[in-house]
């Protein structure tokens, strides 16, 4: 599979804006060969704490994604402030739309309480894994990249790991390691997909989008410009490294 990762800019809390600038580069992206084509988190509106940012499970951005996934036929892949039903406070939802009308989420494990965000977003419970194409797919968002053991529990069952985000320049240096130590760890590919420029709240960030093998070599990068990064991946790469090299085994208590 095929597999673009767009380092996107964002318009501060406004959800048509980005629809707008977003479609042509999903388009992009298909036209390159893209079957399944992420975006970074919080694609519609950006990290936003505003009280009322979050919409309802199924709402515009996720009726975006599928609105895509569907016009191009291919998986769309984002995230969103999404209030579950009963809720008063939004999960930071990834949402997976594919060209058939499925749709499947993974709610953000670890909130980025540095920046407040567990006081306005609830916590997931656990990791998801997906099938996609013959691929199993686990997403992750952002911050969870900090925690090596939900990608240690999820890796028997991963071929590819995503992970949008918006991680900071400050940080940099840790977003870059962090991606490929959690393939070389895993020995499963990890595509990293960051926004760009300066947040409403004034937070810069550089992208380095990338996408790393199982064995972590650099597939695809990108520096600090909207761009589109892509990459094939490959479950029987997956399979033959870890046959080839049983670190995965050798895990205590895993």
């Amino acid at each position: 599979m095929r597999i673009a990762a767009v380092q996107h800019d964002i318009v501060w809390e406004d959800r048509d804006a980005n629809f707008a600038r977003l479609a042509p580069q999903v388009a992009r992206a298909v036209g390159a060969g893209a079957e399944l084509v992420l975006l970074t988190e919080t694609f519609s509106t950006g990290f936003s704490m505003t009280p009322g940012i979050g919409e309802p499970e199924g709402g515009p951005s996720a009726q975006f994604l599928a609105g895509q996934a569907a016009e191009h036929g291919v998986w769309v892949g984002g995230t969103c402030p999404e209030i579950a039903d009963g809720q008063q406070l939004p999960y930071n939802s990834f949402v997976l739309a594919g060209p058939d009308g499925t749709v499947h989420r993974y709610r953000k494990l670890h909130p980025f309480t540095h920046a407040g965000e567990h006081e306005r977003f609830r916590a997931g419970e656990g990791p998801v894994t997906l099938d996609v194409g013959g691929l199993r797919i686990t997403p992750f968002v952002c911050y969870d990249l900090r925690f090596a053991d939900v990608f240690w529990t999820a890796a028997p069952a991963t071929d590819v790991y995503l992970v949008p985000a918006n991680w900071p320049s400050p940080r940099r240096l840790h977003w870059q390691t962090l991606l490929q130590a959690r393939a070389i760890e895993n020995q499963a590919y990890v595509v990293g997909c960051n926004r760009v420029g300066t947040a409403g709240d004034g937070t810069e960030h550089a992208g380095d989008s990338r996408i790393v093998s199982p064995m972590g070599e650099l597939l695809a990068t990108a520096a600090g410009v909207e761009t589109i990064v892509l990459a094939d991946v490959d479950a029987a790469e997956v399979t033959a490294t870890r046959d080839r090299l049983r670190f995965i085994p050798d895990r205590r208590g895993s």
